[in-house]
């Protein structure tokens, strides 16, 4: 087909027209970027047990790092099921995560949750104590100090786990 000569284009092609004007065309995203806007979102519960979800009958690994959630939004291709998304529901930030390897866990073995250890290493001031630590300044809150406090006096091990201000020390030799 020949493109002739359009008389309110000044006597160019239309072609021409196109060629000499400036480009509004936009890139096409590439493969993967198109795969992340046809996907659908569902909400998902963690088994506490192993860390993974079930999407549509293939069960996914979470990472360790995501462990703490109980309730994850998923995205995923319903014709690709070989990746799905974690996806923040405030940001917006995308984490991937794949199948399970069957065959990697098939001789029993499983990757090691850490158990917080139960028992403070820290000492535990009584409740007679805590005016005088107060006043003394022992770098912790009044309300941290009551905890302590209680939990020492029930023997249920403390809700929180504590940090190890001796691994950060660089003079600390393990």
């Amino acid at each position: 087909m020949r493109s002739s000569a359009h008389r309110e284009l000044n006597g160019a092609t239309p072609l021409q027209r196109f060629i000499a004007g400036p480009s509004v065309m936009r890139d096409c995203p590439d493969s993967a970027a198109l795969r992340r806007h046809f996907c659908i979102e569902v909400k998902r519960t963690q088994r506490r047990s192993d860390g993974t979800v079930s999407l549509d009958g293939i069960r996914f690994e979470i990472p360790q790092v995501f462990g703490h959630l109980r309730e994850l939004r998923l995205r995923y291709a319903r014709w690709d099921r070989s990746c799905a998304d974690i996806v923040d529901p405030r940001s917006g930030d995308v984490q991937a995560i794949y199948p399970l390897d069957k065959t990697r866990h098939a001789d029993g073995r499983r990757r090691p949750i850490p158990q917080p250890m139960g028992v403070s290493s820290l000492p535990v001031t009584a409740l007679k104590g805590e005016r005088k630590s107060a006043r003394q300044g022992d770098g912790r809150a009044p309300l941290m100090r009551h905890w302590q406090a209680q939990f020492a006096a029930t023997g249920v091990p403390p809700a929180y786990l504590e940090l190890d201000e001796t691994c950060h020390d660089p003079e600390h030799k393990a």
